[in-house]
């Protein structure tokens, strides 16, 4: 079904191509300048968004083989993720449940992890081994100390995990089918190329960017120039989003060449095709992908909030369908991904700070989303939408996406 999803989405772009047209929202909407530059909503972001709603936070090829580990903090919260011998997805508070001590540092490969405050030991499925000096200690019962465990789920070659340990919000429905269109990139089997990390402006400022292809031809018209086009499509499952141009040129898969969609049979159409434009999941992950240094590639952006209202921090991951096996393609897939850089650091995030500074002079009531903005439109609708329900309240809100899901 999700196959006939990604044809039918690619039949809505080339037809809009053909005629030189794009789908428009109702109307422009305005949304309040205070929502990039208020504190306190800020807080309550991090609070009812990032520490309520599944997130995106390791890809699998970081955590391939048993015993791999990474850990790291996401809105104040230390968290620790393992690939347990079974092969299954472990994440826990990464805090010793002695005294509070963060167990694990970086990423890397350990059965077990042993507390660097007093030296209390846990297996990497959260068992707690053994406490140090246990006859000087005194009796604990060991079994109620184990990690505190966080609802993980891995799919479509990525996992996400619940920062609240008592949530009632599967995952799945979280997803409300979307992890079975991003199952076609087949990133389970993809290799981790390089990541690194760029400061950003507000975690809001920085994913309007994402769902904003308005200004690709103007903003980036010194490095993508006119490749791209200002006009994009929306598709929605949730509050998750695909984004892509009306046209019937696609790239050839395999190769930097483009081909004409509207006169080839179906049954041909290369994956790049099927696939192209930008995937969004609500609320911090950009997924856009690349031909560069000799194979298919993408770059996985995650967008995470920062220590203030006008800050975010974003792990940049380029992945590839296959490991660079010489020379020349590691360089060209270096080369691709220091151009991406530029493109994000320089252009796009050097644009949300100067944007930030200038909205938090307060002296801008609102802000505007074109009826060529849908994207941005819809995004904004579920922060307000997600931050207003209570528990029970999102519960409702992704049951009845799984009934619409079903229903089509």
């Amino acid at each position: 079904m999700s196959r006939d999803q990604l044809y039918a989405m690619t039949r809505s772009l080339i037809a809009h191509g053909q005629a030189k047209t794009m789908e428009l929202a109702d109307e422009v909407v305005r949304v309040p300048a205070s929502a990039y530059t208020d504190p306190e909503l800020y807080a309550q972001e991090k609070e009812r968004i990032f520490k309520r709603l599944p997130l995106m936070l390791a890809l699998s090829c970081e955590l391939r083989a048993p015993g791999a580990f990474k850990a790291m903090e996401v809105a104040g919260v230390p968290v620790l993720l393992t690939r347990q011998a079974d092969g299954s997805i472990g994440a826990f508070l990464n805090m010793c449940t002695h005294r509070g001590n963060p167990l694990a540092q970086g990423s890397g490969s350990a059965n077990r992890f042993m507390c660097g405050y007093h030296g209390w030991t846990f297996r990497n499925d959260g068992e707690l081994l053994g406490v140090a000096s246990p006859g000087d200690f005194g009796a604990i019962d060991k079994a109620a100390h184990c990690l505190k465990r966080f609802p993980v789920l891995e799919r479509a070659g990525l996992i996400w995990v619940t920062l609240d340990p008592g949530s009632k919000l599967a995952i799945a429905d979280f997803l409300c089918g979307y992890d079975a269109m991003l199952e076609h990139f087949g990133f389970a089997d993809w290799h981790l190329f390089d990541s690194r990390q760029l400061d950003g402006p507000n975690w809001k400022t920085t994913y309007d960017g994402y769902l904003d292809f308005y200004h690709l031809p103007v903003l980036h018209a010194n490095t993508f120039g006119s490749d791209f086009f200002n006009r994009a499509n929306f598709f929605g499952w949730g509050p998750h989003q695909r984004l892509s141009s009306p046209s019937i040129k696609a790239q050839k898969t395999g190769s930097t060449e483009t081909v004409d969609l509207s006169a080839m049979d179906e049954a041909d159409w290369p994956i790049d095709a099927l696939l192209q434009g930008v995937w969004t999941i609500f609320p911090h992950i950009s997924i856009a992908s690349f031909y560069g240094g000799g194979g298919r590639g993408a770059l996985i952006s995650q967008l995470l909030p920062g220590a203030t209202v006008g800050e975010s921090v974003t792990t940049q991951f380029y992945v590839m369908e296959h490991k660079p096996t010489d020379d020349a393609v590691r360089q060209g897939a270096r080369d691709q991904f220091d151009f991406l850089k530029i493109v994000v650091a320089e252009e796009d995030y050097a644009t949300g700070r100067r944007q930030q500074q200038a909205l938090q002079s307060g002296l801008m009531d609102t802000v505007l989303f074109g009826r060529n903005e849908r994207g941005g439109q819809v995004f904004h609708q579920w922060v307000a939408k997600l931050m207003a329900a209570n528990d029970e309240e999102l519960l409702s809100i992704f049951a009845a996406e799984k009934v619409a899901e079903a229903a089509e």
